[in-house]
């Protein structure tokens, strides 16, 4: 016969729940010893998400195996409340944040790489890459697939809640509470890059006449050579990063759940 153990997840864990299981203890059913680490993903929620898990009011690690009539609790990546007390199953934050997002989030790696944030994102990876890559160079997975989340070797990742990639952008800012860490146009956008000034002569071979007449002062990316200037397209970029901010300040300050 199966056996049931009874959870119970908690504030932003609630999203990947259905709607007859948020904010409510509710029955799972298994058979033999599964961890709670396998229990937790195989309701639909990724280990990544995941800092604290009590059973019977114990802390305990995701290798805890459930035993009949457990009740568990669990919740989400703590940032500031200190939890030290008890078992954190989550890595240490990463003291830089350096971001690799899946093949869906095109225009958002465009939006952070806007912001300055060292962002990582090609048409070509597959789920494997991105897993090795964050890995080898201590990266955040973000991304829109849950299943790469559950991935044993993932540390550190985080589910993109929104669908819009105006709204994703001020929802990274708000959950990696990085207002304070904008460096915009540091970023080349094609390349993720580092862009530096160049002089006027190096790079007058490569634009058009127009441009140089108008313009003085231009910029390259140290990696593929684009180049750039404060043109009409540098103010609407400079409005895109100042409302994003704003957004996400905004939340900060009075905003709600």
């Amino acid at each position: 016969m199966p056996k049931r153990a009874y959870f119970r997840f908690y504030e932003e864990l609630n999203d990947f729940l259905p709607s007859q299981r948020k904010k409510t203890e509710f029955p799972y059913e298994f058979t033999g010893r599964p961890s709670v680490k396998d229990a937790i993903e195989a309701i639909g929620v990724p280990h990544t998400e995941v800092d604290l898990v009590l059973a019977n009011g114990e802390s305990v690690t995701f290798s805890y195996q459930l035993g009949d009539g457990d009740t568990i609790s669990v919740y989400p990546v703590f940032e500031s409340l200190d939890i030290s007390p008890v078992t954190r199953l989550r890595p240490k934050p990463l003291r830089t944040l350096k971001f690799i997002l899946d093949v869906h989030l095109g225009k958002l790696a465009g939006y952070l790489r806007m912001l300055g944030f060292d962002t990582l994102y090609e048409i070509g990876y597959d789920d494997t890459d991105i897993v090795a890559i964050a890995h080898r160079e201590k990266r955040i997975i973000l991304t829109r697939d849950r299943e790469l989340l559950k991935m044993k070797a993932v540390t550190h990742g985080y589910w993109i809640r929104s669908t819009n990639s105006r709204e994703q952008a001020v929802e990274v800012i708000r959950r990696f509470d990085l207002a304070s860490s904008v460096k915009p146009f540091y970023r080349c956008l094609a390349c993720n890059g580092i862009i530096i000034q160049a002089e006027k002569d190096s790079v007058l071979p490569y634009i058009e006449a127009g441009t140089k007449s108008c313009f003085e002062e231009f910029y390259r990316c140290s990696s593929c050579g684009k180049i750039y200037w404060k043109g009409t397209h540098y103010e609407r970029m400079e409005k895109t990063t100042g409302k994003l901010l704003k957004e996400a300040l905004q939340f900060k300050t009075g905003g709600t759940l």
